[in-house]
C-alpha cells in the first residue's frame, strides 16, 4: 500500500468518526486513537524507514500535513462541543435567587492583640517610644548582656527552647534593652512588646507562649519612686480606675534591687480562684532598678546614669481586664470566644 492510499484511507476514516462524535469525550478518544504515541499517525512512520533520501522529505511533509489537518478539526469540533454541553448545563440548573446569600462577618482583633494595643497607646501616651527585636536572639543578649553568667542558676528559672549553643527563642522582650542601649543615649525611655517562649508546664495562668512589654528607663537621678509612679499611672489609665497593688521584693539578675507587683484578682475579687491560686492577687510583672552591669553591656556609665526597667505580661492583664479565668483560651482559637471581643 502506497502513502497516498495510507493517507486517503486515516483521513476518510477519521471524518466519518468525527462526523458521529456526539460529545467532548468521544473527542479526546479520537485524539488518543489519532494523534498519541501508538495512534494510526505513528503507523505512517514506517514509510519513512523505508524511503530513500529523496522521498523521506515529502513523505514526512505529507504525513505532518495529515497532522495538522486533523488537529485543527479536533480542536474546532472540542470547542464547539464544549459550548454546546455548557449551553445544555446551564438550561438543565435552576438558580432559585430568592434564597438568603451567605453572611459574611466583621474580623476581630485577637483578645490580646487588643490588649497589646491598648497598653502601647498608654504608655505611648506616656512618653514612651516603641523598640523591637527578634525572636530568635544570641545568648548574649537574652541573658549574659542581662548579667546572667554561663553558670548563672537563675537560668534555672527559665527553661529555654535552644537552637544551637548560641541562638535561642527569647525568653523575654528584655533581650531589647542592650539592643536599644547600643543604638540611642541616654536618656532612653522604650518599650518593647512581643512573643516569648517558655518551656513551661501549659496550665489555666502559665503557657510555653506569651507576650511581654518590656519597659525601661535610663537618665540621670532615675530613682525607686519613679518606677513606683509609673507602674501606678499605667495601671490606672489601662484600667480606667484605681487598682489595688501590692509589690514584693524579689531578684531578678538584670535588676537591683528587684520587685514583683501583683494586682487584686478583677475575677474573684480578692477571695481566691485557679488563676490567682486562690491568694486574691494575680502577678503581672517583674520590676527593679537596672543592674550596673546592664548598663556597662549597653555602654552605659552606671556612675553617671541609672534607671528602672519592668516586663510586663499581656495575657494576665487581658485576663483581668476581660475576666478571662484560664491563658488556654487565647491559644485555642474557639470562635465563640473569639467573638466576644469587638474591634
Amino acid at each position: 500500500m502506497t502513502l497516498n492510499v495510507k493517507i486517503d484511507e486515516i483521513r476518510t476514516k477519521f471524518l466519518k468518526q468525527l462526523k458521529d462524535a456526539k460529545t467532548s469525550k468521544e473527542i479526546e478518544k479520537l485524539k488518543v486513537f489519532y494523534l498519541g504515541k501508538k495512534g494510526s499517525l505513528q503507523d505512517l512512520m514506517q514509510f519513512l524507514k523505508t524511503a530513500t533520501s529523496e522521498e523521506r522529505p515529502l513523505f514526512g511533509k505529507k504525513i505532518n500535513d495529515l497532522k495538522i489537518e486533523i488537529t485543527s478539526h479536533l480542536e474546532n469540533t472540542l470547542k464547539r462541543l464544549l459550548l454546546d454541553e455548557e449551553n445544555i448545563k446551564l438550561k438543565s440548573e435552576n438558580i432559585d435567587i430568592t434564597l438568603p446569600g451567605r453572611r459574611h462577618f466583621w474580623g476581630r482583633y485577637h483578645p490580646v492583640t487588643l490588649m497589646m494595643n491598648n497598653m502601647i497607646d498608654v504608655l505611648v501616651s506616656m512618653g514612651f517610644s516603641v523598640e523591637t527585636g527578634p525572636d530568635i536572639d544570641s545568648d548574649f543578649y537574652n541573658f549574659e548582656g542581662l548579667n546572667f553568667s554561663k553558670d548563672h542558676p537563675a537560668r534555672d528559672m527559665q527553661d529555654t527552647f535552644y537552637i544551637s549553643d548560641d541562638l535561642l527563642l527569647r525568653t523575654h522582650t528584655s533581650n531589647v534593652q542592650v539592643r536599644t542601649m547600643e543604638k540611642f543615649k541616654p536618656p532612653i525611655r522604650a518599650i518593647a512588646p512581643g512573643k516569648c517562649f517558655r518551656n513551661e508546664t501549659i496550665s489555666a495562668r502559665s503557657h510555653v507562649f506569651f507576650h511581654q512589654i518590656e519597659l525601661f528607663y535610663i537618665d540621670e537621678n532615675v530613682s525607686f519612686s519613679d518606677l513606683f509612679s509609673t507602674m501606678d499611672e499605667f495601671l490606672t489609665k489601662l484600667f480606667k480606675k484605681e487598682v489595688k497593688t501590692r509589690f514584693r521584693p524579689s531578684y531578678f539578675p538584670f535588676v537591683e534591687p528587684g520587685m514583683e507587683c501583683d494586682v487584686e484578682c478583677f475575677i474573684c475579687s480578692g477571695q481566691g480562684c485557679r488563676v490567682c491560686k486562690d491568694s486574691g492577687w494575680l502577678e503581672v510583672f517583674g520590676a527593679g532598678m537596672i543592674h550596673p552591669e546592664v548598663l556597662k553591656s549597653g555602654g552605659i556609665d552606671p556612675e553617671k546614669y541609672s534607671g528602672y526597667a519592668a516586663g510586663i505580661g499581656v495575657e494576665r492583664l487581658a485576663m483581668l481586664l476581660y475576666g478571662i479565668n484560664d491563658i488556654r483560651y487565647f491559644t485555642q482559637n474557639d470562635l465563640r470566644f473569639l467573638k466576644q471581643f469587638n474591634l
